[in-house]
């Protein structure tokens, strides 16, 4: 079992900035797969960033390329999201998951999730 807490969300204006973070507890950190996904009201859960066990790969949604940046610190077992230049649009309840499998796009990939951090931009 792989226990996720996702923390650092809140409100903030379009253009400004926030950092989320996802502190992992349980089997080893460093075995998973990392990502984020996010979901706003009335819509399907959807990818944000992926990265690999040893943070040697990310991926991107094309919708926030350049503006959201993905890490990872396997001896501190977090995930760091730093989120700049936010929009309305990526207003929605953020999850981080955890997960040992190729694919790293869809919620299927991945086996574990934290409750959700919310972050909400204002324009």
């Amino acid at each position: 079992q792989v226990q996720l807490v996702e923390s650092g969300g809140g409100l903030v204006q379009a253009g400004g900035s926030l950092r989320l973070a996802c502190a992992a507890s349980g089997r080893t950190f460093s075995d998973y797969a990392m990502g984020w996904f996010r979901q706003a009201p009335g819509k399907e859960r959807e990818f944000v960033v992926a990265i690999r066990w040893n943070g040697g790969s990310t991926y991107y949604a094309d919708s926030v390329k350049g503006r959201f940046t993905i890490s990872r610190d396997n001896a501190k077992n977090t995930v760091l999201l730093q989120m700049n230049s936010l929009k309305p649009e990526d207003t929605a309840v953020y999850y981080c998951a955890a997960g040992r499998r190729y694919g790293y796009s869809w919620p299927k990939d991945y086996d574990y999730w934290g409750q959700g951090t919310q972050v909400t931009v204002s324009s």
